[in-house]
């Protein structure tokens, strides 16, 4: 069953130097800015990962320009289970320490009701948290109380319900996918050391085989994208490839009218301790608004009326 329907998405942090979840918000001259450019660039859908001031700044925006945009918006969960295992930051707070950060995502949930109930038009869809599940993870909550948020955020919002987790964290979650209205993945071939020429077929596979999983189900890509600076996972991040991999796995997207958030509109130096770090470097564009050749790919299939 489609809920929402077709057009093309992406994910949305719109943070520049200095200025991060944890510090300053941009400003709504900022913002402004940036939709105005993803506005030319032919998104109708993005993404958004909490109830924040930025948040808030970028509905508001929308609805004092009546821009034809709509939000995905959802919950940043801290972890509510310890994972030792977490390679960069290993886990082992407290029973106390944990009951808070659940006391403080129901806080979340509630500030996400909220926010929606504000801006109804603004809002196609709520998210129940991002990447909660993975034996790798650091924000790992349980499918119970994964469960418990899309209820009261389907109760409290009228909108559609969703998770957002990666390709093979799904079948695992058999209970919670129950619960969502649709089902959104994370697929991410360069992550995965795929080459270039493998990646869009393996963004293929993983579509048909959730559907597969989830009959019946909307299955949307909340996550696809390839980044431009190298690190240790792969040799292939570079804007060659990025240019490549955008004009193909849009192409094919357009083609099949699925949607798919592409990752991410623009650089987010926050994210990496390193200049360097491969998560600063996955946006269209850098982090001063100029087009990298992902952006580049969108504008020449405009011009060629695709």
């Amino acid at each position: 069953m489609k809920i929402l329907d077709y057009g093309r998405a992406i994910c949305y942090s719109g943070y520049r130097h200095g200025q991060s979840p944890m510090t300053v918000a941009p400003s709504k001259e900022e913002i402004k800015e940036d939709l105005e450019i993803l506005l030319k660039d032919g998104y109708r859908y993005l993404r958004m990962y909490d109830p924040n001031v930025h948040a808030e700044r970028v509905l508001e925006i929308i609805k004092e320009n009546n821009y034809p945009m709509q939000c995905m918006i959802g919950v940043d969960n801290q972890h509510e289970i310890n994972n030792p295992n977490c390679t960069w930051n290993p886990q082992h707070a407290s029973d106390e320490e944990l009951a808070a950060h659940a006391k403080r995502n129901d806080a979340e949930v509630e500030k996400l009701i909220a926010l929606v109930n504000r801006f109804p038009e603004q809002v196609c869809a709520v998210s129940i948290g991002n990447e909660n599940t993975p034996s790798w993870g650091e924000h790992t909550v349980s499918e119970d109380r994964l469960i418990q948020h899309a209820r009261r955020l389907r109760e409290g919002t009228g909108k559609p319900v969703t998770f957002n987790e990666g390709f093979f964290e799904w079948p695992k979650l058999t209970r919670l996918a129950e619960e969502m209205d649709f089902i959104s993945v994370h697929s991410y071939p360069w992550h995965y050391g795929n080459t270039i020429d493998e990646a869009v077929a393996v963004n293929k596979e993983h579509y048909e085989k959730t559907c597969q999983t989830f009959p019946g189900k909307q299955v949307l890509f909340t996550e696809i994208g390839w980044s431009t600076m190298p690190n240790d996972v792969s040799k292939g991040a570079n804007e060659e490839n990025q240019g490549r991999y955008t004009e193909e796995v849009l192409t094919w997207l357009d083609e099949e009218q699925i949607i798919g958030f592409l990752f991410e509109a623009f650089d987010e130096p926050w994210k990496a301790p390193k200049p360097e770090g491969s998560e600063a470097h996955w946006g269209l564009y850098d982090v001063s608004r100029k087009a990298k050749a992902g952006a580049d790919a969108v504008h020449n299939l405009e011009k060629a009326g695709k």
